[in-house]
């Protein structure tokens, strides 16, 4: 081919990526998508190609407009918002959002207990299994059978059993390459465990997608009156990985039990996306049993997010709350790579008077997203956040942020691009002065042994450094 025929394919290309790329993405995502098609023409438009859309297919986006449409009539009696004296105004308008987007209506008479110990969670989670009556629904990122995780699997074991139903949801492609995956399906085979993999990619069965998009949500639920939501997986604490078994490096989580009527809708969550992965609509998808009134103090709402809805879910809730703090905003995120919005939701806050806290690993384990996050770090510090970083060899794997002295999130979600446009997630909010009291105890540990960073220290970091911090950040705007 002569470099004229070159040059008119080369200029051809650009000229409709000009205009295709832009359609539907942020200006600061199709700036990006764009540089790297105009620089690198042949490998930005493969890249493009094979990941430029973060919308999954139209069959699924259509089966998860069924189960909301079913969902939505199975709670059209429930009311518009719970009659909750003890909150403040502004956190009404919160929850009529939360479920105009994503279904689930705020809910009375929870209660939770957080657990911060990595086996400790595992350990609750195995003893909340073996309490089933009638079913035990699991969803989990990553799934894998190893000396951690293994009394959590005897524990579906056992309860399958003795007949109840159990039923596993994992994301394809984080669990296949784990450890034993294959045995452990077959274990779950033999002892009558239904499981199926999440956003499967089998083109032999007409199965394909953008290849990174990941089911993160984390989820267990018994019976459907208690469950487990939060930022671990089922899996052992250094991920299987050599380097970090060498380095001592582990994960640090934080889940809650919780237990309650909110429970029901963590287990609609679930419902919705066996729905979507089988086809299968489960006799148990919308519960009405009555909880008694004095089963907890918390008014509880779920928010699950991922590509398949048509707004960022997780990402309205976060700007919604971060907007409405008065006087304290504690946030922990393991990938903080904001966007524009997010971002100047936080400084914001930090602007006006709000203590603005952020914590986070000292040394993340992912390169690009690890120097993408650090390219925030001046500009925060320069609005006023405190930044604490929790010490090395641990990864500070915890999604939660809390609000004031009466509201807090927990969930699978952080607060990364990947998170709110990529991921399917799921949050839960939280209003009660005793759970912020628990989640500031947890806060106040990560304090205690996290080195807090300042500007002065940050503006010293080498010349290189910044240069590599800010050419990742670009990295993180090609969704």
């Amino acid at each position: 081919m002569t470099p004229l025929l070159i040059g008119l394919l080369v200029f051809l290309i650009n000229l409709v990526a000009l205009g295709l790329v832009p359609e539907r993405r942020r200006p600061s995502s199709a700036m990006a998508w764009l540089l790297l098609i105009f620089f690198l023409p042949g490998v930005g438009l493969l890249l493009f190609l094979l990941i430029g859309s973060p919308y999954v297919p139209r069959r699924r986006r259509e089966e998860q407009r069924r189960a909301g449409d079913l969902i939505r009539a199975g709670l059209a009696e429930v009311p518009a918002l719970p009659a909750s004296p003890d909150r403040p105004d502004w956190l009404d308008p919160v929850m009529v959002l939360n479920r105009r987007l994503a279904w689930m209506p705020a809910v009375q008479y929870n209660s939770a207990e957080l657990f911060s110990d990595y086996e400790d969670s595992i350990r609750a989670k195995a003893d909340l299994v073996r309490t089933a009556e009638r079913y035990v629904h699991v969803e989990y990122f990553m799934i894998c059978r190893d000396a951690t995780s293994e009394p959590f699997i005897a524990a579906l074991l056992e309860v399958a059993g003795r007949g109840v139903k159990v039923r596993v949801l994992f994301d394809h492609l984080s669990t296949i390459g784990l450890p034993g995956h294959k045995e452990l399906l077959a274990t779950f085979d033999r002892a009558g465990i239904e499981w199926h993999p999440m956003l499967p990619i089998q083109p032999l069965k007409g199965q394909w997608r953008r290849p990174d998009l990941r089911n993160h949500r984390k989820i267990v639920v018994v019976d459907g009156r208690t469950g487990f939501v939060g930022s671990q997986n089922m899996i052992d604490a250094s991920y299987h990985k050599k380097k970090h078994e060498a380095n001592g490096r582990k994960w640090r989580e934080l889940t809650t039990r919780v237990e309650g009527p909110v429970v029901q809708s963590l287990n609609l969550v679930f419902a919705s996306d066996w729905f979507i992965e089988t086809n299968e609509r489960l006799r148990d998808y919308v519960q009405t049993e009555e909880f008694p009134a004095d089963q907890g103090d918390m008014t509880c709402q779920i928010v699950p997010s991922g590509p398949g809805f048509p707004d960022e879910n997780n990402l309205r809730l976060f700007n919604a709350l971060i907007y409405g703090a008065q006087e304290r905003l504690s946030i922990t995120s393991p990938y903080f790579v904001p966007d524009e919005s997010l971002l100047y939701a936080i400084t914001t806050a930090a602007q006006r008077g709000v203590a603005v806290e952020l914590f986070v690993s000292e040394k993340g384990e992912q390169l690009m997203v690890s120097h993408a996050q650090s390219s925030y770090y001046r500009y925060l510090l320069e609005a006023g956040v405190r930044i604490f970083r929790y010490p090395y060899p641990f990864v500070l794997h915890a999604k939660h942020f809390s609000v004031d002295d009466h509201t807090a999130v927990i969930g699978s979600s952080n607060m990364d691009i990947r998170s709110f446009n990529l991921d399917f997630e799921v949050s839960m909010m939280c209003t009660g002065g005793s759970f912020v009291t628990k989640m500031r105890e947890v806060e106040d540990s990560y304090r205690s042994v996290s080195r807090e960073l300042t500007l002065a220290e940050w503006k010293k970091r080498p010349l290189t450094q910044r240069w590599l911090d800010n050419v990742m950040r670009l990295t993180s705007a090609v969704q």
